[in-house]
């Protein structure tokens, strides 16, 4: 199920599967990749899984690709990238709008406002595709995947992006939650990845424990660099934990940081006063 060799074009329809094609946005840059996916999911009667941003441009290439098809709107999750799109789409169509609305005001589109709230193992059944929700929390507390059942092909939003990791942003983004949501994928027969943002991939299975084994390792970094260092606040031990990355990226890089320290003090292994975090002595914790 590889795509062919060559760039994303926006606002350009790319069937991937017999059931699943995919519609990328205008909107480039540093943490959207080549723009934010819209996948399209049936042929006769179609939901649209990530409306993505209000881009007049992005909102007309769907409608013109779908109009009148479009009988679900769905989001991933309710970052200014993914969902807002969901409104015009919405007013345009009639379609009912199904997701899950934040748990904070953080980077979000407070705009959403779905039809239905979801909740793990949401299932639209229709006579062309199963989309069934998974909800895997971790970038954010309300971010489901959502698998084509008859293809097994997840649709993972922001939970898994082609070409870079994924920011967990706290205070709804957590850690262990997200590594947690990553094991929870591997339950369910996978054929291929639609990201939120690059190219399918395959081998789902490889991907994910990849994921997994990077950030495990990127938690023991934050272990031995912070117990060398006694104590620190995050713009110190950012520079130690991510000095593989361009420090144009530390802004964000000190959310996933903050992130993994948050799951090292859920699991008493490390503690914060003042806002500068240490290690915890194994023999001393609870």
């Amino acid at each position: 199920m590889a795509e062919i060799d060559g760039d994303i074009v926006p606002g350009e329809v790319y069937q991937l599967t017999e059931r699943v094609a995919r519609i990328t946005a205008p909107n480039p840059g540093v943490m959207t990749g080549p723009g934010t996916n819209t996948y399209l999911i049936g042929r006769d009667e179609i939901a649209v899984v990530d409306p993505g941003p209000l881009e007049q441009a992005h909102v007309d290439a769907i409608l013109t690709a779908c109009g009148e098809r479009i009988k679900w709107i769905v989001a991933t999750h309710t970052h200014p990238d993914h969902s807002p799109a969901w409104a015009p789409l919405a007013e345009a169509t009639g379609a009912p709008v199904f997701g899950a609305t934040a748990q904070d005001k953080m980077f979000q589109d407070e705009t959403f406002v779905p039809t239905e709230e979801i909740a793990h193992d949401w299932l639209l059944k229709t006579e062309a595709f199963s989309l069934r929700g998974i909800h895997t929390p971790g970038h954010v507390g309300n971010h489901f995947c959502f698998l084509v059942e008859e293809d097994g092909v997840v649709l993972t939003g922001d939970h898994i992006m082609n070409g870079s990791t994924v920011v967990i942003v706290p205070p709804s983004g957590d850690m262990k939650a997200y590594i947690d949501s990553l094991r929870l994928l591997l339950n369910y027969r996978l054929t291929a990845i639609a990201p939120g943002h690059g190219k399918l991939m395959d081998n789902p299975e490889g991907v994910v424990q990849w994921i997994i084994d990077h950030r495990l390792t990127r938690e023991a970094k934050v272990v031995d660099k912070l117990t060398a260092l006694g104590e620190a606040d995050l713009d110190e031990l950012v520079v130690a934990v991510y000095d593989d990355v361009d420090p144009g990226l530390y802004p964000m890089a000190k959310l996933s940081l903050s992130a993994h320290l948050i799951k090292l003090a859920q699991e008493s292994r490390a503690t914060s006063v003042s806002e500068r975090w240490s290690m915890l002595d194994p023999c001393l914790r609870a």
